[in-house]
């Protein structure tokens, strides 16, 4: 036991500290087989690389076409076109809702997380600037708009909303009025809570000021002075920039009544790339490229996220890992209780929520089918767990988001970031678990 506790701090503490989660992950997976008594060569070349290539396998489809639509939405200017829509519609007085408004439109559309953070973030700073509001927020609410209810939600395209289904049997639009209600709760509450903050911040004199490392502002701050004012010429009109995200979404909803969620998330993503470069030719200057530069970017967040899975294939494997799922499966009262922490805490070691989701549901998703639990029920209290510790200071998208988009510091930035998309989320996933109890 103390070596899988200690294998798990040294992964979280080396992803902290900026190592590539794939080397952090074989290091720990190491530390985590010499201590539970496994033969080295086992627990690496059959144990850690059956979860890397297993996950890969699963998911390599839906991360390509996922990172390629991103790509795309990008390149034809279709992010920066609905970001300029919601800035202008709604202006610098509401900057905090623009900013999250925009992300989320886009994540739930199905654009890729990163994609989104760098085409909100001149929108963001361009906004707070006009209203004299903190730096230090724009990375909460880019955080908050992309993934504390938009990738949980029922109906989502999202990876975390479609693992639930290859072990539930379930479709995207699981989980009925509860999981509705749970996504308007942390929307509505995590809506008002980031623009409570930011006005108390600013009534205690705070005002926007750019980070700074030494006497240097950091590039991205610099890039974010620079960025140039869009006139409406140069972007597509936001109706056609629009009509892919809908378009997802609703052949995602609609095949998924018939076909597997998977199949028809791919499908409704192929779409999607097909109508955005077609009525967006014209801004879409380099499609090879681009299309080279989206498999690139799968390429990448899938290995890291497989390291992360095959590191809890060796954990797995060990006798400690065994009585932790016991303890979990024999918690008094509702089974969703265990089901919920469970992936809870994987989610929030691994620091990835559709990583974590990979290595507990094949574990434990047997075990509550087999006691009867309502899928629909396990699928969103799945999804909702996904989306609460996974947001730990060392999650990849946090530590992009935070240092590389906005050049913030964890000092300076998390806080907020914790509490949006830690606190508010596992809150939400405990009132979830009773209503499900209970109805």
């Amino acid at each position: 036991m103390i070596g899988l506790l200690g294998s798990l701090i040294l992964l979280i503490y080396l992803t902290m500290k900026g190592v590539n989660i794939i080397i952090a992950a074989l290091l720990s997976s190491i530390v985590v087989a010499i201590t539970g008594g496994l033969r080295l060569d086992t627990a690496l070349m059959d144990n850690y690389m059956t979860g890397f290539t297993g996950y890969f396998a699963s998911w390599f489809l839906v991360f390509l076409l996922g990172a390629i639509f991103g790509k795309v939405m990008q390149e034809t200017k279709s992010a920066d076109s609905i970001a300029n829509w919601i800035k202008n519609k709604f202006g610098a007085k509401r900057a905090v809702f623009a900013v999250v408004a925009a992300a989320a439109i886009m994540t739930y559309g199905g654009v890729s997380l990163f994609v989104v953070g760098f085409a909100v973030y001149p929108i963001a700073v361009s906004l707070f600037r006009s209203a004299n509001l903190p730096h230090r927020f724009i990375p909460a609410a880019l955080v908050f708009g992309s993934i504390s209810f938009t990738m949980t939600s029922p109906g989502s395209p999202e990876i975390q909303n479609i693992i639930p289904t290859e072990f539930f049997g379930t479709t995207p639009t699981a989980g009925g009025w509860i999981g509705v209600l749970s996504a308007l709760l942390i929307m509505i509450v995590g809506g008002l809570w980031l623009g409570s903050m930011v006005r108390k911040a600013s009534a205690n004199g705070e005002v926007f000021s750019l980070p700074k490392q030494g006497n240097e502002e950091t590039a991205a701050s610099l890039v974010a002075e620079e960025q140039p004012e869009q006139s409406k010429g140069d972007l597509p009109n936001t109706l056609l920039a629009i009509l892919p995200l809908v378009l997802v979404i609703v052949i995602l909803n609609i095949l998924g009544q018939f076909l597997t969620p998977t199949v028809a998330l791919l499908i409704a993503l192929t779409i999607g790339i097909a109508v955005a470069c077609l009525s967006m030719l014209r801004f879409l200057k380099e499609f090879w490229d681009a299309l080279a530069t989206g498999a690139q970017n799968a390429l990448v967040a899938l290995a890291n996220t497989c390291a992360v899975v095959g590191f809890g294939s060796v954990a797995a494997q060990v006798s400690a890992f065994d009585s932790l799922i016991n303890g979990l499966v024999n918690i008094p009262g509702p089974p969703l209780i265990g089901l919920a922490i469970g992936v809870t805490v994987i989610c929030g070691i691994t620091g990835s929520a559709s990583g974590g989701l990979g290595i507990a549901l094949p574990i434990l998703a047997p075990i509550y089918l087999a006691q009867g639990v309502d899928p629909g029920a396990m699928h969103r209290v799945s999804a909702l767990a996904s989306g609460g510790l996974d947001s730990l200071p060392h999650n990849g998208y946090i530590v992009t988001t935070v240092r590389a988009i906005c050049g913030e510091t964890h000092k300076r930035a998390y806080k907020p970031i914790l509490m949006l998309s830690v606190i508010l989320p596992t809150a939400v996933l405990a009132l979830a678990v009773i209503l499900y109890s209970i109805f």
